[in-house]
């Protein structure tokens, strides 16, 4: 496992050698097959530090390719995803499962929007065993992996070299934020979704 890993840290820095599109594949492998812990957060913050013009369209290549992983592991799951039944994150599906069919939107919302190491990966597996509507994933993808990558993109902005030295001293902080938020916006959701007139 430890070479595994020193494997995806050596391919998260080949990789930022090539801009945007580097940015995406980052995103795109660590929403899927592998795993960059902290690599993409940082490597997003560093290149909106040096070039703040750029971070919308940084944050944006981020987004999309968390977005692409993310279906790749759905449609997988859709379709059994046996390939994943030995992933350590695969602990989580039982209670991933329970919560989303009762609220499958909000699930992915959260596990977008929480930093690692939070477990991501089981959820859109999940979603596409519980057949989610790809519509509703990709509302859920765009809004909670969009806002965070956003703040940390204006994080780069705003505390220019300082700034990944920022996440790491206020991670925990931004983590408890993070949560909290979720949870207005659930508590918001599952209201609405109450007073919605029946169809």
């Amino acid at each position: 496992m430890h070479s595994f890993q020193v494997f995806a840290a050596h391919l998260g820095h080949a990789l930022a050698h090539y801009g945007v599109w580097g940015l995406f594949l980052i995103n795109a492998l660590d929403s899927s097959i592998l795993a960059f812990p902290l690599i993409n957060d940082l490597l997003l913050i560093h290149m909106s530090a040096r070039q703040p013009g750029m971070a919308p369209i940084y944050a944006a290549y981020c987004t999309a390719g968390s977005i692409a992983g993310s279906f790749g592991i759905y449609y997988l799951g859709k379709g059994g995803g046996r390939i994943f039944k030995r992933n350590p994150e695969m602990r989580e599906a039982g209670r991933a499962r329970r919560w989303l069919k009762r609220n499958d939107f909000a699930t992915v919302l959260v596990a977008a929007l929480l930093p690692p190491p939070t477990p991501f990966k089981v959820v859109p597996i999940v979603a596409g065993a519980m057949g989610m509507r790809p519509s509703r994933l990709l509302s859920a993808l765009v809004i909670g992996r969009g806002l965070r990558f956003a703040v940390e993109a204006w994080i780069g902005m705003r505390y220019g070299a300082e700034a990944e030295s920022f996440l790491k001293l206020h991670l925990i902080f931004l983590t408890i934020l993070t949560v909290a938020s979720v949870l207005v916006l659930i508590v918001i959701y599952r209201y609405l979704q109450q007073t919605a007139p029946a169809e």
